[in-house]
């Protein structure tokens, strides 16, 4: 049913299975949406299926119909790390804020041939950065907008390279081990716990996703040999 739409409500708009969202999502429970800081609670959810999103979305929200999309103040904003990238206390990080694009590159890349091993690279970058800090297992040290950016993505790639290639992200990686291990305590805390999506549901999603690119990619080669 579409919402009453800019009366004044601040609307979060996702899906349960999108990363993107999901990152704002965390960042709207664990209240680090800067421009709202304190009203997390003010800000509702409307969650709408990924590939059945309503005409209306596209039509009076979201022209590109891409979540998550948040409208404040009669205005929309629809890029996530837009919206998360915050640190309340100092200007730190951008090289991982910079490097997220690159790392979710290479790993989408590797899922697009047979060689998931080929995403080690981007493993090892996340490796290196949480090494050079000693004062927590975080990159910044402690919990912040640049653990959320990657948290639902690498959960993702965990689960699926894991479950599908059978290929262990943590292997020879101490220190990312030693991060997912702590993010895993979040589950403990509501405003993360909710968030998450049954792995099942997420290994079935990418399994769909990803074999029609494969399929795709091999009448594509066939067509050139015929």
């Amino acid at each position: 049913m579409q919402p009453r739409l800019f009366d004044g409500t601040t609307r979060l708009y996702i899906s349960y299975i999108c990363a993107c969202a999901q990152r704002v999502w965390i960042s709207r429970n664990y209240n680090l949406i800067h421009f709202y800081l304190g009203l997390q609670d003010k800000i509702k959810l409307v969650p709408l299926h990924l590939l059945d999103r309503p005409a209306w979305y596209k039509e009076k929200v979201c022209p590109v119909n891409k979540v998550p999309a948040l409208e404040h103040d009669g205005k929309i904003i629809g890029e996530s790390l837009d919206l998360i990238k915050y640190d309340p206390e100092k200007k730190s990080g951008e090289e991982l804020w910079s490097y997220v694009d690159e790392f979710l590159k290479i790993v989408y890349t590797s899922f697009k041939g047979e060689r998931p091993k080929e995403s080690g690279s981007a493993f090892d970058h996340l490796e290196s950065a949480l090494g050079k800090l000693e004062d927590g297992l975080f990159f910044l040290g402690q919990f912040s907008g640049v653990d959320i950016a990657y948290i639902p993505f690498v959960e993702r790639f965990q689960i699926f390279l894991s479950e599908v290639w059978k290929y262990d992200i943590t292997g020879g990686r101490l220190k990312l081990a030693a991060w997912i291990e702590a993010w895993e305590e979040l589950n403990k805390i509501n405003a993360y716990k909710q968030t998450k999506i049954d792995p099942i549901v997420l290994v079935e999603h990418y399994k769909k996703c990803f074999t029609v690119m494969l399929l795709t990619q091999t009448q594509t080669r066939c067509h050139k040999l015929f």
